[in-house]
Order: C-alpha cells, then structure tokens, then sequence
C-alpha cells in the first residue's frame, strides 16, 4: 500500500512538473526531422538554453506545410513555421498567420538583400539536377539539351513541394513565354513526379533514373558524409534558381516569447553551424571557420535566378497551368 502510494505521488509530482515545461511545436518538412536531419541536434542544443520541451512535427515537404497551415488556421498548435520559401512567402502572409519579428533582425549572409516584416532564413541553395558520374559521363548544360535527350529524371510536385514548385519557377524565370514549349519537350523524360523531396532522390538513389531535382549542394552530403565523389549537380547555363529557406512565428503562438528565443537561436553559431552537414544546404550565416571542404568543390552557377515573393505569387498559377497541360498531352 505504501509503494502504491509512493507512486501515485512520484506520478502526481511527474505531471506537474511537465505541466510547468513549456511546449514550443515547429512545423517543418519531413527531412529536417529526419535521424540526419538537422532536427534532433537543433532540438538536443535548443533545449538546453530554454527549459522547455522543443517538439517537431513533420509535415511532408515545405509547400504541404503552407497547405496545413490553411487548413489549422488560427486554432492550430503549431507556434514556429520552419522550411517555407520565398516562393511562398508571399502566399503566407496574406494568410493573416504570422506576427512581425520582434526581434532585432540578424546579420547574415545572403546573396541577396534581406527585410522581410515576417520570416527569418536559416538557409539557402540552388536548385539542380545531380546525377552520378560514374554512369553519365557528359550530362546536359541546359533544360533544352536534357528535353532533348533520352535521359530519365525524376522531379518534384509544385502543388506539395518546394523543389517542385522552384523548378516551374525556375524554367518560367529562364525561358519565359518559352517555358511551355520546354515542358512539352521535358514530359517524355519525366519517369515519375513525387510529392516531396525525399522520394523523389530515394528513388534516384535506387537507379529508377537518370537525374533528380534536387540542390547544387546535394552531392556534398555522399562526399562527406559516405567518402562518395560520384554524384555530382549538372551546371546549366541559363543559371540555376536560388532557394532561401525561413521561419515565422504563428500569431496564433501560447508562447510568443519562446518562440522569439528560437527565432534568435537559428541566427546563432549552435544552429548554423549545423546546417552544411545536415541539411546539406548553405548557411544564412556563415561559421566563423568556414564551410566544409567538400563544399569548395561544388557547382557555383554563373547565373542566380530568382523571382521576389510577390513576383513568385504572381506567376504561380500560369507556371503550373503551362506545367500541368504539357504532362496531360
């Protein structure tokens, strides 16, 4: 009776004690939470400059984490959107969803200017096709060389994903009122469009195709992480279109202050040091010893490509149209 007792007691004391914790929920794409994702590290070193519980949700790839936030609303538990793009930006904060950074804004290092009221960056990257060396050995240079090609490539869905979604862009920024004609040309080598990211380069991995959309830092990951040199991005000459990742607060937030400490805590060297060899993208904010060695041999394109958020919502939908009607001939 004692014992039961006891523990009744010690369970009691259990429960507060989690009850006073707070709860900080970010939102994010599936692969940031992944075991090597940078998730785990960024929730073991977040934690302990907050007491508090960090908790990541998965929510598929970054365009389906806007489609959630739509659908929750004002009522969802979520107090910190992370892996949106600006592509997307735009789109989120008609929402109504965010509140203004209240911090002082961070300095970064970006290769573009950076005031944006609402998000943050965590990093950035260009959008590319890799491909391994060993068994392509004189990949295309441009979109028009690979459409005419029998190469077979995997890509993204832009209505879930954000490399999908940046590629319609990025075809759209480089060709223009000649993008149709580019899709139509690209739809015979299209194996397969994913919904996000992970499978589409899983898939790649286990030889179900030539090419995959993905980043220009991608194959940094098999070099360091696996001592792999045999993939590589292509360098297209039109340019490559630049991705840059943030993070805002939800207005909605029960803990707004908490969710200020984090967005301060990504600017920091705990969590930018992380992002190179995790999520495998560049940092906004540079490590005071620089990048890893495997970056020195990466692609650099000799074009960045990118439309701003307001330009990105307003050529969203003929992007997609343009897309969708040369995949259906």
């Amino acid at each position: 009776m004692k014992i039961s007792i006891f523990a009744a007691g010690m369970s009691v004391v259990a429960s507060m004690a989690t009850a006073q914790t707070p709860v900080l929920t970010v939102y994010t794409y599936d692969s940031f939470v992944s075991d090597w994702g940078p998730g785990p590290a960024v929730e073991k070193a977040f934690e302990a400059t907050c007491d508090c519980d960090l908790q990541f949700v998965g929510t598929g790839d970054g365009a389906a984490l806007l489609a959630r936030l739509r659908l929750e609303g004002p009522r969802g538990p979520a107090d910190i959107a992370l892996g949106l793009d600006t592509n997307q930006t735009a789109a989120a904060a008609e929402t109504g969803l965010f509140a203004p950074l209240s911090q002082p804004r961070p300095a970064l290092d970006l290769p573009v200017d950076w005031n944006d009221p609402l998000f943050q960056p965590f990093d950035w990257g260009y959008f590319a096709f890799v491909y391994d060396r060993t068994k392509l050995t004189n990949p295309p240079a441009n979109f028009r060389e690979l459409a005419d090609s029998n190469l077979k490539i995997i890509i993204e869905d832009p209505r879930s994903s954000t490399p999908g979604l940046g590629l319609l862009l990025w075809v759209k920024k480089a060709y223009g009122d000649d993008a149709s004609s580019i899709w139509s040309g690209l739809a015979d080598n299209i194996v397969t469009v994913t919904k996000g990211w992970s499978e589409a380069y899983g898939l790649f991995l286990e030889g179900e195709a030539d090419m995959v959309l993905s980043y220009s830092t991608s194959p940094a990951y098999h070099l360091i992480a696996e001592q792999d040199d045999s993939k590589a991005a292509a360098r297209f000459d039109e340019g490559h279109y630049m991705q840059i990742e943030v993070a805002g607060k939800l207005a909605s937030s029960d803990v707004p202050e908490l969710a200020d400490q984090f967005l301060a805590f990504m600017a920091s060297d705990a969590f930018q040091n992380l992002i190179p060899t995790t999520n495998w993208m560049y940092p906004a904010k540079l490590p005071a010893d620089g990048l890893p060695d495997g970056f020195s041999t990466l692609i650099k394109p000799e074009t960045a490509l990118i439309y701003s958020p307001e330009q990105a919502a307003a050529i969203r939908n003929k992007a997609l149209s343009e897309w969708q009607n040369a995949l259906s001939e």
